[in-house]
């Protein structure tokens, strides 16, 4: 499963997907209120069902191998603030997004270069969305009693949850959004209609029927497609190929599945049938090289690897079982595509 884990642009949310995901398999979609939460210029979402968190220990693995910072953050916040989110989230969703050029950049950039984009663009930020049976008037009773008070933006209030500098703000009954403060304040922007938000999508909703079926899917658009397939590639992205194919990627989807083993499933959308062909090819060098090259582990790795190509997408499927993957999970290989 050659992927580069990379929260902006990269399947590293697939750590995220992994921590979520378990043995009972049920759609993760996104109701009206929460897909209209979520700004519209999105460059990576993913959806995952979280009842069914605990039940896969190479889920767990990834998790604790290659869980991003900035989604270990939300996490930690999200559990430490008392909104009891292992009984009552049902579907947990995270999108790195474009921020509105207008919004401020607290808590989206920390470099230099990042925030000189963020003056410019507003930068990329993270929001949480969570979906599920929330007791409402507890959660709010508990936040009165431990003096936390909202910040009122227009008709909604905004909670900060503990020392982590991360807020919450509810929708409704059964979906809140999570993240900095300005994330949270784009997602209710979006979601009051000042500003365009992911229905209006129309790339990212078209793919998004492919996979929404799925217990645990992911889209990226063109920039973050283009990114991740660089990492998977890896040194043959220095081939004259590679731009050629680099400049025909639409976008690309992925699921996956513990219920059964390990099941990795990888969509490239590519402008024409050619180019995806060529894609494949060049993913098919490297699995060579890797089954030439590598450990027993690795190599058993890419003999549960299947590249093809069909009417101009390039597609990646991975199995393995439980054990196999766990040992994947140590090796060099795995080490690589990590990073």
């Amino acid at each position: 499963m050659m992927i580069r884990m990379n929260w902006k642009y990269g399947t590293a949310v697939a750590a995220m997907a992994a921590m979520m995901t378990g043995s009972v398999m049920q759609a993760s979609q996104l109701s009206g209120d929460a897909r209209s939460s979520i700004p519209k210029d999105v460059q990576q979402i993913i959806v995952v069902d979280y009842k069914a968190m605990q039940n896969s220990p190479a889920a767990m693995q990834l998790k604790d191998r290659v869980l991003p910072p900035e989604l270990k953050r939300l996490e930690t916040a999200l559990k430490t603030s008392g909104l009891n989110v292992d009984q009552d989230a049902e579907t947990l969703a995270f999108a790195a997004y474009k921020a509105p050029a207008s919004s401020t950049s607290s808590g989206a950039a920390t470099t230099p270069a990042a925030k000189g984009e963020a003056a410019a663009s507003g930068g990329t930020r993270i929001i949480g969305v969570a979906q599920g049976q929330f007791q409402t008037s507890a959660i709010l009773a508990k936040f009165a009693k431990d003096k936390v008070k909202p910040v009122k933006y227009r008709n909604n209030d905004i909670y900060p949850m503990g020392s982590a500098g991360m807020s919450v703000a509810f929708l409704n009954q059964t979906t809140m959004v999570f993240g900095d403060r300005e994330a949270v304040k784009n997602a209710l922007d979006s979601r009051d209609g000042l500003t365009p938000n992911f229905l209006q999508n129309s790339d990212m909703m078209n793919s998004m029927t492919a996979v929404d079926s799925k217990s645990v899917w992911s889209l990226l658009d063109q920039n973050g497609t283009q990114t991740m397939m660089k990492g998977v590639l890896g040194q043959a992205s220095q081939l004259a190929d590679y731009d050629t194919v680099k400049n025909r990627m639409t976008n690309a989807r992925y699921t996956m599945d513990f219920s059964n083993g390990v099941r990795f499933n990888l969509t490239v959308v590519m402008s024409d049938s050619t180019t995806a062909a060529m894609a494949a090819t060049l993913m098919k060098g490297v699995e060579m090289m890797k089954k030439s090259s590598g450990s027993p582990i690795e190599k058993s790795a890419m003999d549960g690897t299947t590249i093809d190509s069909n009417s101009g997408t390039l597609s990646v499927e991975y199995t393995s079982s439980d054990s196999q993957f766990a040992s994947l999970l140590g090796s060099p290989l795995f080490q690589s595509v990590v990073k």
